[in-house]
């Protein structure tokens, strides 16, 4: 009668078990375009750094707590929020010259793999789409930060991102040549992004 009772009870606890769905392992994160800016820079005459950003950087990162090489990143940036300080270098940016916002309103990078190469520290492959032309990259990403409590109860985090592009594999490839040899503007572009994101709360 024990052995009978102790079977009973293990079969019911295993059916129990099978039936209650287990927790999901995927985080769903918002960026916060609010808090967010992906920033470039660029030689100027080959002796001079100019930089700007974009601020419309908009996108969800699908955190896989168990398995990070689940996990996912879709960007969008708007190409018009180019904003380096001079409204006419910003015009020109914005012009068939470079990014032809007109005609390429966004820029946008979705992850292909993702994986850890210390701790705080990852290389995140991607493709990035920058006037119509779509190359891969690799991020190289510190993050993310420890989660907090924003005042309105928001839970949040950040990361940073860095890569180094040729502008021409884009097909931006605008330049002059200076009297004394070399180019106006360089071809290769830094870019660093600060992502700050929020938790998507459960419904």
């Amino acid at each position: 009668m024990g052995q009978s009772l102790a079977k009973f009870s293990l079969t019911a606890t295993l059916v129990a078990s099978l039936a209650v769905p287990s927790p999901a392992a995927t985080t769903a994160w918002q960026i916060d375009p609010a808090h967010t800016a992906a920033g470039f820079s660029v030689k100027h005459m080959m002796i001079a750094t100019v930089r700007g950003q974009f601020k419309g950087v908009t996108g969800t990162v699908n955190w896989d707590d168990q398995d990070l090489a689940k996990s996912t990143v879709d960007v969008t940036i708007d190409a018009a929020t180019v904003d380096t300080g001079e409204p006419k270098r910003d015009a020109d940016l914005k012009s068939a010259n470079f990014l032809d916002v007109a005609n390429n309103p966004a820029i946008t990078f979705k992850s292909t793999k993702i994986e850890r190469v210390s701790a705080g520290k990852m290389k995140v492959a991607g493709n990035l789409t920058i006037r119509g032309v779509t190359k891969s990259v690799v991020l190289n990403v510190e993050g993310p930060s420890g989660a907090i409590k924003d005042p309105y109860g928001k839970t949040r985090v950040a990361l940073n991102a860095t890569t180094t592009v040729n502008r021409m594999d884009y097909g931006v490839k605008w330049n002059a040549k200076l009297d004394g040899g070399g180019m106006v503007v360089s071809d290769n572009v830094d870019i660093t992004i600060d992502l700050e994101m929020t938790k998507k709360e459960a419904k």
